[in-house]
């Protein structure tokens, strides 16, 4: 499946019959000896009465995280067009909490992001004082999580801006024990942003789900965007939706690609 070219191999795992510790999940996800792609999906049961599945991801690089929004889309879309459930609206659980999903109308769906985390423990950083901007080597950057954590930068243009370097050194600068997400934003207007995401774990990829709710939040809670937020990534528009002290509402495509078997 991919939403805005963000691509994900989906398993259903409700019977319990697929174990990933005995696969190569970097295998897998090599576009060359493999399937391909960003992150793997897995579809559990869960054995809590309010919610109705469990959202397993894992990314190319083989390590379980906690939370992706695009994927979070392809599943919903996945279990409905299944028929893994009739609801048009349901809960699922995450590494990281609980999500709300709804497929629209038109097939896009809306998934309740939970409210953005700030404080330093939760994200993890290793900063020493909680603030609305950081700075490491020189570059500002905003911090937060949205179920995984991310650094935000805002830049004058971004679509021949060399990240991979700066993204890299900013995951490597030991802030952040757990990774961290980089995103560049470019403001067009305050309902519109660019965005661009060098992910842990993946590289840059054309869309990130959370990466567009953490730019948007950290664009609104410093009084640079509106509540509601178109964000272009390279694969698309995602729209955002949020205000100081709620959640996060996030708006898209989802897409069945192909399916298939493979001997793992």
């Amino acid at each position: 499946m991919q939403g805005l070219g963000n691509d994900f191999v989906v398993i259903d795992n409700l019977d319990n019959s697929f174990n990933e510790k005995l696969i190569n999940i970097p295998k897998l996800a090599n576009r060359y000896f493999g399937i391909g792609f960003d992150q793997l999906l897995i579809v559990e049961s869960s054995v809590r009465q309010s919610i109705d599945f469990k959202y397993r991801i894992f990314n190319a690089d083989g390590e379980e995280v906690q939370q992706c929004g695009n994927g979070a889309r392809c599943f919903a879309l996945y279990v409905y067009e299944k028929e893994l459930t009739t609801k048009r609206k349901f809960n699922v659980e995450t590494l990281n909490g609980d999500i709300e999903l709804i497929i629209n109308d038109n097939s896009t769906v809306t998934v309740n992001m939970g409210k953005p985390e700030f404080a330093l423990s939760k994200i993890p950083a290793n900063f020493d004082n909680q603030s609305q901007k950081y700075t490491i080597n020189s570059q500002e950057i905003g911090v937060l999580s949205m179920g995984n954590p991310h650094a935000v930068i805002v830049a004058d243009k971004i679509e021949n801006l060399e990240i991979n370097k700066t993204a890299k050194d900013i995951q490597n600068s030991g802030y952040f024990p757990e990774g961290v997400n980089v995103g560049f934003m470019q403001i067009n207007s305050p309902s519109n942003i660019s965005l661009r995401v060098f992910e842990r774990g993946v590289g840059e990829t054309l869309a990130c789900g959370t990466g567009a709710c953490a730019a948007a939040v950290y664009g609104i809670e410093n009084d640079l965007l509106d509540n509601n937020v178109c964000v272009s990534l390279p694969g698309g528009d995602l729209d955002i939706n949020y205000k100081k002290g709620s959640e996060v509402f996030m708006t898209g495509p989802a897409e069945f690609v192909f399916e298939g078997s493979i001997e793992v």
